[in-house]
């Protein structure tokens, strides 16, 4: 059975704790939904994941439609979340909407998400009038990674704090399905978790939200450039795929391969 806004909604009020993985191609997102994880969220970080940036900023529109395209192909009970890119909603609301429907029209995406609180409550507002679920994204937000210095914890300091608390009360009645709270502290996260009708995913907030989100590659012991502290590695695949490779390598120089049992 496919999992709808109903049963994300249902979840935090009977209290189950939420799933949500990154993906971004056919073969991982085959993946994430066999093992009956809630949601896959088709991240603007494959900006840094796949296409080796910096940062998630240079992602387009085009590219989010195309992997979102892909990974909903590969998917039968997760619900597919498509992250809209730095540029995508900003300037405008009618652009916003436009671009938030591509990734549902387009790329089969269920829903979408925006970085961001009270200077985007009209985009949120005119995307849900547009009948596309919103999931919302505050404390520490990628795209904002050049105002912010760095990606540094958020809402330790009391005016944060409360500027990220009132947000999470604004996105809710805008009309947001659910909130990402990211690089936060736990104490802050369970204050806003237990404010809200609506779920909390968090990512680097504790263990109070609603729900939880990692990076599948980082999850998976794949991407090496930095491990942010948040993250738990449950497979240290890099090492075992590198063994393969320098294995094949070996033994096509060897002649050991092909064999007999892999010749015609």
């Amino acid at each position: 059975m496919k999992f709808t806004v109903t049963e994300l909604l249902t979840k935090k009020k009977t209290r189950q704790k939420l799933t949500m993985l990154t993906a971004y191609d056919y073969l991982f997102a085959s993946f994430v939904d066999e093992a009956g994880i809630d949601m896959i969220l088709v991240g603007d970080s494959l900006s840094m994941v796949i296409q080796g940036n910096e940062n998630t900023l240079p992602v387009t529109i085009e590219e989010m439609i195309y992997h979102t395209k892909i990974v909903t192909k590969a998917t039968k009970r997760a619900m597919v979340v498509a992250d809209m890119p730095f540029m995508s909603y900003q300037i405008s609301i009618e652009e916003a909407t436009r671009n938030a429907g591509r990734l549902v029209k387009e790329a089969g995406a269920h829903a979408v998400k925006l970085e961001g609180g009270r200077e985007i409550l009209a985009q949120i507002k005119a995307i849900t009038e547009a009948e596309i679920p919103v999931i919302g994204h505050l404390g520490l937000t990628p795209q904002a990674v050049l105002r912010m210095g760095g990606y540094k914890l958020q809402g330790k300091l009391p005016e944060q704090a409360n500027r990220i608390k009132e947000d999470a009360l604004m996105l809710q009645e805008a009309g947001v399905v659910a909130i990402v709270l990211e690089v936060i502290p736990s104490e802050l996260a369970k204050e806003i978790t237990e404010s809200l009708e609506i779920p909390t995913i968090g990512i680097g907030a504790g263990p109070y939200c609603d729900g939880q989100v990692l990076v599948l590659h980082d999850l998976l012991g794949l991407f090496e450039r930095f491990t942010p502290k948040f993250v738990k590695k449950y497979a240290n695949l890099r090492e075992d795929i590198l063994k393969a490779l320098k294995d094949y390598k070996e033994e096509v120089e060897k002649g050991i391969f092909p064999d007999k049992e892999h010749s015609f």
